[in-house]
């Protein structure tokens, strides 16, 4: 889905026109209607997004997040506390938090 569509859906939503957000954040007439075919500045983007209480990233159509999975044995990591190793348990327990599990 397209930026402006994206836009025109959370509008909608709230039950307002594109037009009448645009005045609401001091926009151009029709500037929205343009970044089809124009990028908006990243300050636009900013002030669409705080508007909506969205991230900039859901209103280019973008996942809120990237689903990752971190490994904590792997030998590149060394985790200290410190200036102790992290036991098996300790690092464990940071590896589920930091997987969101």
């Amino acid at each position: 889905m397209a930026l402006r569509d994206n836009i025109k859906d959370l509008a909608a939503q709230k039950k307002i026109s594109v037009a009448e957000l645009e005045r609401t954040l001091g926009f151009g007439n029709g500037s929205i209607s343009k970044w089809n075919k124009q990028s908006p500045s990243a300050d636009k983007l900013k002030k669409v997004a705080d508007y909506f209480g969205v991230t900039i990233d859901y209103l280019l159509g973008r996942p809120d997040r990237k689903e990752t999975n971190v490994e904590l044995s792997d030998d590149d990591v060394i985790m200290t506390w410190r200036g102790k190793p992290l036991s098996d348990e300790d690092r464990e327990l940071i590896r589920r938090i930091m997987n969101g599990k």
